[in-house]
């Protein structure tokens, strides 16, 4: 079994075609294309984390029918566009608002912290927790510990967990204010260490 994420679908949303309509000529196009991207990559077996967002402004009935085909095992963090419709799905637990998970693959084990809006600091960001995020549609460049998983930043598909480690792992960027940050979370528990001798 292979752990993939992804956000943004906005299956049935007519208003996403004017940010993709450059690549799709309709929005029945747009929603077929990304369940067969969908399709090509996750298996039945396979676990899919969907960061937000996976359908706005359809039809309850376009959301079951597009759930339905959709393999893998799914869990939703809920986006700004899940509404009932979305959340009433068949999720494989109910829909929260964010997640802190722990996966292993490939002899390591994963962090993570999933919300759907990007975060500057998050629980565990400086013990090696991982943040992942939609609702930027790949406007945010990734940094060393967080990666926008929408389809606009992964060819319209769900990405595995291995290509966003080997991703996120080449990036450098670390923001000065995560450094700033980083230093005075260091302060505060040498600070600590300190009172807990006395």
């Amino acid at each position: 079994m292979a752990v993939f994420f992804t956000a943004d679908t906005h299956f049935g949303d007519t208003h996403i075609l004017r940010q993709r309509g450059r690549l799709f000529a309709s929005l029945e196009q747009h929603d077929e294309t990304l369940v067969a991207n969908w399709n090509a990559v996750v298996g039945p077996e396979d676990e899919v984390w969907h960061v937000g967002d996976f359908a706005a402004h359809a039809e309850r009935a376009h959301c079951a029918a597009i759930f339905a085909r959709l393999n893998g095992v799914k869990h939703l963090v809920r986006g700004n566009h899940d509404s009932n419709r979305v959340l009433d799905l068949p999720w494989a637990d109910p829909p929260v608002e964010s997640a802190r998970i722990t996966l292993r693959e490939e002899g390591r084990e994963w962090r993570l912290f999933l919300a759907h809006y990007a975060h500057r600091a998050w629980p565990g960001l400086w013990r090696g927790t991982r943040h992942l995020y939609g609702h930027t549609h790949g406007t945010l460049p990734d940094t060393s510990r967080s990666c926008d998983v929408g389809v606009d930043a992964w060819d319209y598909r769900p990405v595995r967990l291995s290509a966003l480690a080997a991703r996120q792992d080449a990036a450098t960027l670390v923001p000065e204010e995560l450094a700033r940050d980083k230093a005075r979370e260091d302060a505060a528990d040498r600070d600590h260490g300190r009172a807990a001798e006395r």
